[in-house]
């Protein structure tokens, strides 16, 4: 056991680079887990890291370890986990990240349905639309867009992400006439800025012909938020290209009517991310099968799509 808990140190520091911040997420201290992976080093006879004041890197024979034990450990922490469930019901912290305004309007109402179920479960939810580092950062899943999918993480997906042109009836009865993709160019855009990068995306159009043409809108204000560009629009202060997860309510509130209706931006899709293990755990799994399960009874694929 005491050279189980010395790879998990071992192992845990090889994924954040830190001593400190291994021990912070296995409750010890740093001199504890620099001690054990210490006595790991001179049990293999190996030195498993380059140690200096700045940083913790592994050596070669680091590496080769790290990739011979790092998928058993979290088969065996994932089978203990499983074991260790409520009465054989799924259970223990399910740490989720997913997208602030999108979380909030289509995964927290399913909430109440997904502990009835799985009571046992205690959902620790971070609202965030950067990508974050799902293994790294010790997350069981991750909803969201646009994520580059790293070696071990699988993305199921849920729906199409799709962005689309709006704007109230007000702007348009005061503007002049949209037919085509070109004559974006002579109004006021609303436009999203990369939480990212900060930076301005340039999109290009696709139509249901599937022909293609560059977004010319005017720059007029940029906004980080979909849900914030609708309400801007909304006022009748231009058009915004906005997803379609933030747009359907406006759209059959009629506050908001799309511009181009035959146009849209793909965008890929809304998936739910988790790591790829052998043995996943209950909870995980359960949440996964779960959200799949009430996007397509609620039909939010086809909603979301702008087809």
């Amino acid at each position: 056991m005491e050279t189980f808990s010395s790879i998990e140190c071992f192992v845990r520091s090889a994924e954040v680079g830190s001593f400190a911040e291994a021990a912070r997420r296995l409750s010890l201290t740093p001199a504890a887990v620099g001690k054990s992976v210490a006595k790991l080093e001179a049990r293999l006879g190996v030195r498993l890291f380059q140690r200096s004041t700045r940083s913790l890197t592994l050596t070669e024979a680091g590496q080769l370890f790290l990739g011979e034990v790092s998928a058993s450990l979290h088969t065996i922490q994932n089978a203990v986990a499983n074991l260790a469930s409520a009465e054989g019901r799924p259970a223990g912290t399910l740490k989720v990240s997913m997208g602030t305004v999108f979380g909030r309007l289509y995964i927290v109402p399913l909430l109440g349905e997904f502990l009835q179920r799985f009571p046992a479960i205690n959902p620790d939810w971070h609202f965030d639309n950067r990508q974050v580092d799902l293994i790294g950062q010790g997350f069981d899943a991750a909803i969201g867009g646009g994520f580059e999918l790293p070696q071990g993480v699988v993305a199921r997906k849920l729906t199409p992400a799709h962005r689309v042109l709006v704007a109230s009836a007000e702007y348009l009865a005061k503007h002049e006439a949209i037919a085509e993709p070109d004559d974006l160019k002579n109004h006021d855009g609303i436009l999203i800025r990369s939480p990212q990068t900060g930076r301005v995306r340039s999109w290009q159009l696709t139509s249901r012909a599937r022909q293609h043409s560059p977004l010319t809108l005017k720059a007029r204000m940029t906004m980080s938020d979909s849900e914030a560009a609708c309400a801007t629009a909304a006022q009748g202060l231009g058009i915004a290209l906005v997803s379609m997860p933030f747009a359907v309510g406006y759209l059959d509130a009629g506050t908001l009517q799309r511009v181009l209706p035959d146009w849209y931006v793909d965008d890929g899709n809304i998936s739910i991310y988790y790591a790829e293990h052998k043995l996943l755990p209950g909870k995980t799994r359960v949440f996964v099968d779960f959200i799949i399960e009430q996007f397509a009874e609620q039909g939010l694929g086809q909603r979301f799509s702008a087809l």
